[in-house]
């Protein structure tokens, strides 16, 4: 195969001292202070022939172990035996001190302390592309967000609208975008119907808060800003586009289907900041693969748009509840795609959209 500088642009290494205690339920804290019950369950489940909730549970004990690490170094050296040496990865951090759990035991202040620590450690620093993160509602003046970018030199911002903001809220709107435009920061914003919700949203005001044509004001303000909506709309929109003939009435995934409208929004040329990631998502390989290798091949001008704007990204380590592993998937992805389009979402456009190229 070719040299190819991989840029993983969607990873985590926050941790279960990062994360409420109370969240996602509060009956669920024996589980995190003692993962040999899920263990046993498997156990259990193999016992009675259920293998598919076994297996189900073995991949929530690895989730489990990997919340469990000790540090974001532990974290990062367990992602790094999946890719060759001089990976890169975008790390996106959480702040979870808002939506509606409880505090953390560990800040938002020093969650950035110490991934700034680990991107300067002389052996693995260079690997380590740090985002800030911010919820509005905990911080009115983005003052830490700024400390982390202009002190700790921060690459980018990481927001999280599904934890209950909109993002044209008015403290991105005044203190964010307009610097980070200046600055020429991209912004990565979790786009996908799953994942992290507030506690007193609803689901409704949830997916509108999140959607792709809740960041068009944002675009529209500030055109040149670079904001990738991670997920390429997420697992639910595309099993929709995928199996159309499942079809739910009451599952507007089906009728305003986000990964479409990604597609769409960069095929039309009016939005020339808008990127998306794939991450997560072509964790459902088999399904999924082949149909983002017809979207990156097509010659047309909205194929050959969508085709620069598109970023590899795994969502590490929330990959560990799948199946298969980062390994796995990159290589399978690497095969169906083909060299020269892998290259150009691995290594050509990470560059571009982190403002290096």
């Amino acid at each position: 195969m070719s040299d190819i500088r991989i840029t993983n642009c969607h990873t985590h290494l926050f941790h279960t001292r990062h994360v409420p205690e109370d969240y996602p339920y509060p009956a669920l804290r024996p589980f995190k202070k003692m993962p040999w019950l899920i263990k046993a369950l498997a156990f259990g489940a193999r016992v009675v022939g259920q293998h598919t909730a076994a297996e189900k549970l073995d991949r929530l004990y690895r989730f489990q172990q990997e919340t469990d690490a000790g540090s974001q170094r532990d974290i990062l050296d367990n992602l790094r035996r999946h890719y060759p040496s001089d990976t890169r990865f975008v790390v996106l951090p959480m702040e979870m001190s808002a939506f509606g759990f409880g505090t953390p035991e560990v800040s938002l202040s020093a969650q950035h302390d110490e991934l700034a620590k680990l991107s300067g450690d002389p052996e693995v620093g260079r690997s380590v592309i740090p985002f800030a993160t911010i919820d509005p509602r905990a911080d009115p003046q983005a003052t830490e967000l700024w400390r982390a970018i202009d002190g700790l030199k921060f690459r980018g911002l990481k927001l999280y609208p599904r934890l209950g903001f909109a993002p044209d809220d008015p403290v991105l709107m005044q203190h964010v975008y307009p610097r980070l435009e200046e600055l020429n920061l991209p912004v990565m914003s979790h786009c996908s119907r799953g994942g992290v919700q507030g506690r007193y949203l609803s689901n409704y005001w949830a997916d509108r808060y999140t959607e792709p044509e809740a960041f068009i004001p944002v675009m529209r303000a500030h055109p040149k800003l670079r904001i990738c909506l991670a997920h390429f709309g997420g697992q639910r929109d595309w099993d929709a586009y995928v199996n159309p003939d499942r079809k739910n009435p009451l599952d507007d995934a089906f009728n305003r289907n986000w990964q479409v409208a990604i597609r769409q929004m960069i095929g039309s040329g009016n939005y020339p900041g808008l990127w998306t990631d794939i991450s997560y998502t072509l964790f459902q390989f088999e399904d999924y693969a082949p149909f983002l290798r017809i979207f990156l091949t097509g010659e047309d001008e909205e194929g050959e748009r969508l085709r620069s704007r598109v970023l590899f990204g795994s969502d590490y380590y929330m990959t560990r509840q799948e199946a298969l592993s980062e390994k796995a998937v990159c290589f399978r992805l690497r095969n169906i795609l083909g060299e020269e389009i892998f290259r150009q979402i691995a290594e050509e456009n990470p560059a571009k959209w982190l403002g290096e190229a």
